[in-house]
């Protein structure tokens, strides 16, 4: 009897990158949408407007590029110290690690004497493996990568950006933060289900939840705009 290859694609593999992707590039629509609704709400002209815009899309994805370097970089020292003391226990009390192992394995279902048996199957082919990955949650999947995150956040934070800043650039003068606002919008509702369709989320929750904070975002900074009335020019 033959039987077709079993493949499974699991969505926990794309957990780091698309975290850091779709935070990126929502902060930039959001971010710069709200810099440039609230700047013309002030009554500024186009080019402070687009001045504010290219300010907010440079210190933003330089910020979000360190923020989560200096964040999945702390992930990474954690997990690498981590590494380190169960290395050293694995020399220094192996019994007492290969019970602990054990006792994981019975608190997940197993009975105590399948339970030992995997746990020294395991232990021989690699102790240190086993104990990262059910002892302390760390496997090779989800491992962080500070220079990833960082690079997939600024370049998506300046990709999410540019929109509001193109919609501002050909819009009449007089609806600039209306078109802004309405293009934002659209771009968070389709950023959104992509984001729910890659992650295997509900497309429409994934696009409301996006649009919901952007919208009201751009409310409050547009209020503030008109509160104030501060011109940059």
């Amino acid at each position: 009897m033959n039987h077709s290859a079993h493949s499974e694609v699991h969505l926990v593999h794309r957990i780091g990158w698309l975290r850091a992707a779709v935070l990126g590039a929502n902060d930039g629509l959001v971010s710069t949408a709200s810099i440039v609704v609230g700047v013309a709400a002030a009554g500024s002209g186009r080019p402070e407007i687009l001045i504010a815009g290219l300010a907010g899309l440079v210190a933003g994805a330089m910020s979000m590029a360190a923020g989560e370097y200096v964040s999945v970089s702390s992930q990474a020292d954690t997990e690498a110290a981590d590494t380190i003391r169960e290395r050293q226990e694995l020399q220094t009390a192996p019994e007492a690690e290969l019970d602990e192992l054990t006792q994981i394995y019975v608190e997940r279902g197993l009975e105590p004497a399948l339970a030992r048996q995997v746990a020294v199957q395991l232990t021989e082919k690699d102790a240190l493996g086993a104990h990262l990955r059910d002892e302390l949650g760390i496997v090779d999947t989800a491992a962080a990568q500070p220079v990833q995150a960082a690079l997939v956040s600024a370049v998506t934070f300046a990709a999410g950006a540019v929109v509001p800043l193109i919609a501002a650039a050909l819009a009449g003068y007089a609806r600039i933060g209306l078109v802004v606002a309405l293009t934002t919008l659209v771009a968070l509702a389709v950023l959104g289900a992509l984001g729910a369709v890659v992650g295997g989320a509900g497309l429409i929750r994934g696009a409301a939840r996006v649009m919901f904070w952007g919208a009201l975002a751009m409310a409050v900074t547009a209020g503030v705009g008109m509160v104030f009335g501060v011109s940059l020019g």
